[in-house]
């Protein structure tokens, strides 16, 4: 029924446009276009010359065909290029699909073809990884596309040409399109990103506008960061499209320090030399960071805050960020919720505790995201949620706006994922009192010995607050008496040493005995790109 608020009150170009992030990018470069947006080793961009750079490139894309509902897949590690793709492709309202760097050919042809890629960018250090995925690409998927090399200054080894045209060339046969527009309808996808599949093949989730503008935002407001901030590139792009940070800092008229190897020395020389006061990273990189050298961190003397999530973080890292003034805020996610979509926001009457238990509140995760409308802990079965005791287990779901569309071409995954109304994470958690979130264990990953359950998460923090653990994952092993018990990998910082009875005893003093790993195992622990500990191949390795 049309009432008097209906009548000649519709939406017009006055007074409506569609949610995309690529509007941040045309406002720096109105702005704030004289001021700094890329720096990557001897190279600089203002906003403006970005923003040209980009749309250039979305010229050039478009001039090939490229339009809506098109994917451009990148294979580039934190370059200029890559910042440039986030900013062209989604204003062509085409989909940006960003290739794990670390892939085998085999993975990286299935997700082109699952995608249907039409355009491929791709680093020179990639080429022969690259040139094996075409030719599978080729023969096993009957597909062709166009190849875009990108020749960047900073890299130093070889690699080959393995596409038709260089990006530069590629960029400079076009001029500018005069605007980067977006889509006329936000829920039109932006990007697609794959998971690991390490239970069968990968899932492509499907992102929009909508959801990507909405969570940059939220993660200003999380962060409470300011315009102008210098943000170090320690997380790749193209994991949850660098959860969302290459628009944020396009939002704030920051300025994107490119990282092409991350490893301590290399970070801390970009935080001292540029004087980075922003940067995102799993729980491992933060630890190079805190373990380094003094002499590594000579210099910085201002307040760098970082972002922490992708594992949940040992307390003993949190606790040693803090001891060397680095401000960390502890974020959770997913893929599908585009990264980070919860916070433990730090409440003022917190500094006042004692630093461990700081680092207890700190080490949760948290509340929801102000622009996500929905966060909590439900049992999966029933669909009712889970008191707020601290002590009853059940799986983390969300809501809102900042969740995908859902997953390629796969809608039983999707229905699931979906079910009852709620996103399901898969993650196992409590909710305690004050309605923050904690994570026990990721469903697959709880140990039930003797029909106990046993949290990896809490042995793992048992094991970090032994000084000469580096790093560390706990899984399951068959035991024919119990079940399963608990077996650790263990890597100890160098120049360390540590016996597995020492840490065995050491664990005694933080845990009850049933949950102390009587297998303790030093060894190379497998990671992914972003630093998660591999850990489907570790209980691999217990059942051997």
């Amino acid at each position: 029924m049309s009432h008097i608020y209906d009548t000649h009150l519709s939406p017009n170009p006055a007074n409506y446009s569609a949610l995309s992030p690529i509007s941040f990018v045309e406002r720096s470069a109105e702005v704030f276009g004289d001021l700094p947006a890329v720096i990557h080793g001897q190279r600089r961009y203002t906003w403006r010359q970005t923003r040209d750079r980009a749309a250039q490139l979305a010229a050039a894309l478009k001039a090939y065909g490229i339009g809506r509902g098109d994917t451009v897949s990148v294979m580039l590690p934190n370059t200029p290029e890559m910042v440039e793709a986030h900013y062209a492709v989604p204003a062509l309202n085409a989909v940006l699909n960003t290739l794990n760097t670390r892939l085998d050919a085999a993975l990286i042809a299935w997700q082109m073809n699952h995608c249907e890629a039409k355009v491929l960018i791709t680093d020179s250090a990639f080429s022969d990884t690259v040139k094996e995925a075409l030719h599978v690409l080729k023969t096993v998927h009957g597909r062709d596309l166009m190849v875009v090399d990108v020749h960047d200054t900073e890299f130093t080894g070889t690699g080959d040409s393995v596409g038709q045209v260089a990006y530069e060339a590629f960029i400079a046969a076009h001029a500018p399109l005069a605007t980067l527009d977006g889509p006329a309808d936000e829920w039109d996808a932006i990007a697609v990103s794959y998971t690991s599949g390490t239970t069968g093949d990968p899932k492509g989730v499907v992102t929009h506008h909508r959801g990507a503008y909405l969570n940059a935002v939220s993660n200003v407001a999380t962060w409470t960061m300011p315009h102008f901030a210098t943000y170090l590139w320690t997380l790749p792009m193209f994991h949850c499209n660098g959860w969302c940070f290459p628009w944020t800092v396009a939002m704030q008229a920051g300025t994107h320090v490119c990282l092409r190897q991350v490893e301590g020395e290399a970070i801390l020389t970009a935080i001292r030399t540029h004087r980075v006061d922003h940067y995102c990273a799993a729980p491992i990189v933060h630890g190079q960071i805190y373990n380094a050298p003094d002499a590594w961190r000579a210099g910085i003397d201002w307040t760098v805050r970082g972002m922490v999530a992708g594992a949940a973080p040992p307390a003993a890292m949190i606790e040693g960020m803090a001891k060397i003034g680095f401000d960390i805020t502890h974020v959770y996610g997913l893929t599908e919720v585009y990264g980070p979509a919860s916070v433990a926001v730090k409440r003022d009457s917190w500094s006042q505790a004692p630093l461990s238990e700081q680092v207890t509140l700190n080490g949760r995760q948290g509340v929801r995201y102000v622009l996500q409308e929905g966060m909590t802990v439900m049992d999966p079965e029933t669909m009712t949620e889970c008191p707020a005791d601290g002590e009853t287990m059940g799986e983390i779901m969300f809501r809102g706006n900042i969740v995908m569309k859902g997953y390629l071409k796969n809608p039983a995954a999707t229905d699931a994922a979906f079910k009852g109304g709620w996103f399901h994470t898969g993650d196992l958690a409590v909710m305690e009192a004050d309605r923050y979130v904690k994570i026990k264990d990721r469903s697959k990953d709880i140990i039930i010995s003797g029909g106990e359950n046993i949290s990896s998460i809490e042995v793992e923090d048992a094991l970090y607050r032994h000084p000469s653990v580096q790093a560390c994952a706990v899984v399951a092993k068959p035991d024919a008496k119990w079940g399963e018990t608990p077996v650790a990998f263990v890597e100890l910082k160098p120049a360390s040493t540590a016996s597995a009875d020492e840490l065995i005893a050491h664990c005694r003093t933080l845990l009850a005995a049933y949950k102390v790993p009587k297998d303790i195992r030093f060894e190379d622990i497998p990671k992914t790109s972003t630093g998660k500990i591999q850990k489907f191949q570790l209980r691999e390795r217990a059942k051997a």
